[in-house]
């Protein structure tokens, strides 16, 4: 009798795969990315190629620009039991609300280069990967939001100017919020909605606002805040994500198709973006940005005391066998390198200018750093 059961069980299984074969799978993928926007058209372009390789098995519809909530609200729609949706482009909010580990890409001034940056997403992407699927998330491919700078209502030139700001953080992250002040910064959470006016206001909740160079332009609050830091902060990392219950859902070979889409959508996110940032500078300088830029002492303070702000996030924000790999990782890719110069310009290496932002943003000639 079991062994009928059994095979009952098994046959249910076998026709729930079929019908979903024959009708064709609807992955429904959430994005905070705005409507038409690079990351938006290269989700899009992946799903269309999906639909087509696939010969219509596998569909996408694709909600831009946070209409499904925040990141937290989009992976609880993700979760087992409520599948509203399947799939996500996911910055580190999102992406560290599955698991803490990806926290390790948000830790201020601790990547240079997007060479050095993409060795260490290599390195440890089999880890991140692997703990992102004890989740029930399988990793579709990575992506790049763009370098974040830091943008002003009063010219910022040291980490002191710094942490007399009242700066941005994203709302919700309680254990950011806290390891800022214990740093010595003045952290202010609030929605990222809420940035442009708080800006506009003489007396505003805050003064200065990390973000890449696309979302101060697209915003505007550059009007506001017309002083950019040239440090990148650090990268906007994120990762295209599918639930495993939609994932097995897919066959073995229309999984490799999918693979295959998502990882020219990663690469062409690569280029792009290094466009995207360098371009949005160059023409916030048209509208009178002014970029600072931080060099002599000034300069080697800021990397000494970074990378001490960075050891704090050690087993606090970042779980320390991950930010162990990481640092190994980075510093073994500087290592053999050689010296590099500390946080390069996102408007010219030091022989350059401005005519240089774009070679400088994909990273400009050996020895440039981010």
């Amino acid at each position: 009798m079991k062994a009928v059961r059994s095979f009952a069980v098994v046959s249910l299984l076998v026709l729930s795969t079929a019908v979903v074969a024959a009708q064709g799978l609807n992955v429904k993928v959430a994005t905070f990315a705005p409507a038409n926007s690079t990351w938006h058209k290269a989700l899009m372009e992946m799903g269309a190629t999906w639909a087509r390789a696939t010969e219509g098995r596998v569909k996408v519809t694709i909600y831009p620009g946070g209409t499904q909530g925040s990141e937290a609200i989009t992976v609880k729609l993700m979760r087992p039991g409520v599948d509203q949706l399947q799939a996500a482009l996911l910055m580190l909010p999102g992406l560290s609300e599955i698991d803490d580990s990806l926290d390790v890409f948000g830790i201020p001034f601790f990547f240079e280069t997007d060479e050095e940056l993409w060795h260490v997403v290599e390195k440890l992407s089999p880890v991140l990967e692997q703990r992102l699927e004890a989740k029930g998330f399988h990793v579709l491919n990575w992506g790049h939001g763009g370098w974040v700078q830091l943008f002003s209502k009063r010219q910022i030139r040291t980490l002191a100017d710094l942490k007399q700001a009242k700066l941005f953080t994203t709302e919700g992250n309680d254990k950011m919020v806290q390891w800022y002040k214990s740093n010595g910064f003045q952290p202010v959470a609030l929605s990222a909605n809420d940035i442009p006016a708080q800006l506009k206001l003489r007396t505003g909740m805050i003064d200065a606002a990390p973000s890449p160079p696309y979302g101060a332009l697209v915003l505007q609050f550059f009007r506001d805040a017309p002083y950019m830091l040239d440090i990148r902060v650090g990268p906007l990392l994120g990762a295209t994500v599918i639930t495993r219950n939609a994932w097995n859902k897919i066959s073995e070979a229309d999984r490799a198709k999918l693979l295959e889409a998502a990882a020219a959508m990663e690469k062409r996110l690569r280029v792009d973006v290094a466009q995207l940032d360098a371009s949005s500078v160059a023409e916030m300088q048209k509208r009178g940005l002014q970029v600072t830029r931080v060099e002599g002492r000034d300069l080697a303070e800021f990397r000494s005391t970074a990378e001490k702000l960075a050891a704090t996030m050690r087993g606090v924000m970042v779980p320390a066998d991950i930010y162990d790999m990481a640092l190994n990782e980075r510093n073994a890719f500087r290592n053999a390198r050689g010296p590099q110069r500390a946080f390069s310009s996102a408007v010219g290496c030091e022989s350059g200018g401005p005519q240089r932002a774009f070679s400088n943003a994909v990273g400009c000639s050996r020895g440039a750093a981010h």
